[in-house]
């Protein structure tokens, strides 16, 4: 979905987690596509929810409260919320503010989805089977 200067797209979902990227400017102007998208998710059912913020340019303090938004939805279901491929400005401003206490935030997806219990991951990469053999890494 895209609005504003806010794009938002589920890479990969199982029943309970979504791997969704987030990219563009999460602000003002983005918060009720942010909150509608991610928020339709937990209403579907994910307890577990990834942002890869690889493509995320920009956020601000409106932005930091829509991932605390998104968290206390998460928590009050027994789930969590996980950052992944967090930029240096995204990082600044989780660390200047404590965020980083609060919500956690890996180096990409692979590493978050680790954090989530192996029978209610999402595939990893987008397409590959759960559970199937994964080819060594380079």
């Amino acid at each position: 979905m895209r609005g504003h200067r806010l794009t938002l797209y589920v890479l990969s979902s199982s029943a309970q987690c979504a791997v969704i990227r987030v990219g563009g400017e999460l602000d003002h102007g983005g918060e009720r596509l942010f909150l509608d998208t991610v928020g339709s998710c937990v209403d579907s059912g994910h307890r577990y929810v990834v942002l890869d913020l690889t493509t995320l340019g920009f956020c601000d303090s409106r932005g930091l409260n829509c991932l605390f938004a998104v968290r206390w939805l998460l928590r009050r279901q027994g789930g969590e919320l996980m950052l992944a491929a967090v930029g240096r400005r995204v990082m600044y401003l989780l660390e200047q503010t404590g965020s980083t206490d609060m919500i956690a935030a890996y180096p990409s997806v692979r590493e978050a989805l680790e954090h989530v219990p192996e029978p209610l991951r999402a595939s990893w990469p987008p397409g590959a089977v759960p559970g199937a053999a994964r080819p060594p890494a380079p």
